[in-house]
């Protein structure tokens, strides 16, 4: 009897064992960094280079323009949290529990040290991921979840919430990005953050399979307006050509065009 329960009780420590390691399973699969950059590079300064030759450059100007706008606001917010993201790849998670497995190391940017945490939390359809960051040295701040996120089961899509900063950790942008054989085809910002003007304001990025590959959707509180504005920005991201519908720049309804110079052109050529 004495040896039966002794065999009994090593079977059913052995059955606890192998269970919690089946448990414990594979790590989930990082979301794409891309799902946090939208593609500025056709309207950045590098490209105005390409157009001072043109004769004429309303139109790419005017899409230049707006979506220098919106780069210049994710620049100034979303550098720490893009770049910190950016190097978890580049590391092996270990597991905590409850399906829960942590990213942890440290960045360099421009000479200050950040320290980041990355966990991900396997769901029954999703997997939950916060990222908590700390800063060294000057004006050093302790640990604070600077965004969160979820990504489908299959990994097709995703959403991502940034809060402001340290000092204000209240919802700020939110993102919301598709993805398809390992490409991602759509990445929408929206500005989130309660009590200002230019809340509700988004730009929309994809890529399809049209001539004009890749397109903006904007819609965004212009202050010289007061008042929300519609853009539509399309443009080959190959021969670099492209159009743009803006009513409340140009007082009309009609596509304006740009060749691959960036010169005014017909939009029936």
């Amino acid at each position: 009897m004495k040896k039966f329960t002794s065999l009994a009780l090593l079977i059913m420590l052995s059955a606890g064992f192998f269970w919690g390691c089946q448990k414990k399973g594979d790590p989930p699969a990082l979301p794409p960094a891309e799902s946090m950059t939208i593609d500025f590079s056709n309207f950045t300064a590098k490209k105005s280079a390409l157009v001072a030759r043109a004769v004429e450059n309303t139109n790419w100007t005017v899409a230049a323009t707006v979506a220098g706008v919106w780069n210049s606001i994710l620049l100034l917010n979303l550098a720490i949290p893009v770049a910190t993201f950016g190097k978890a790849v580049s590391y092996s998670p270990s597991y905590l529990d409850n399906k829960t497995w942590q990213w942890k190391y440290s960045i360099q940017s421009v000479g200050v040290t950040y320290n980041a945490r990355l966990t991900g939390q396997i769901r029954a359809t999703d997997v939950l991921w916060n990222m908590y960051v700390s800063k060294e040295g000057a004006d050093a701040y302790s640990e604070f979840l600077w965004f969160t996120g979820t990504t489908a089961s299959d990994g097709s899509s995703g959403q991502w919430t940034i809060n402001e900063s340290q000092a204000n950790q209240v919802p700020m942008l939110q993102i919301d990005w598709t993805q398809n054989s390992g490409s991602v085809t759509t990445i929408k910002y929206t500005w989130v953050m309660t009590g200002q003007t230019f809340t509700g304001s988004y730009i929309e990025y994809g890529l399809t399979s049209n001539t004009l590959n890749a397109y903006y959707t904007i819609h965004a509180y212009v202050a010289t307006k007061e008042k929300f504005v519609d853009v539509s920005i399309e443009w080959s991201t190959t021969t670099h050509n492209g159009r743009i519908k803006a009513v409340d720049f140009f007082q009309d309804e009609l596509w304006h065009c740009w060749d691959g110079n960036g010169n005014d052109i017909d939009c029936t050529k």
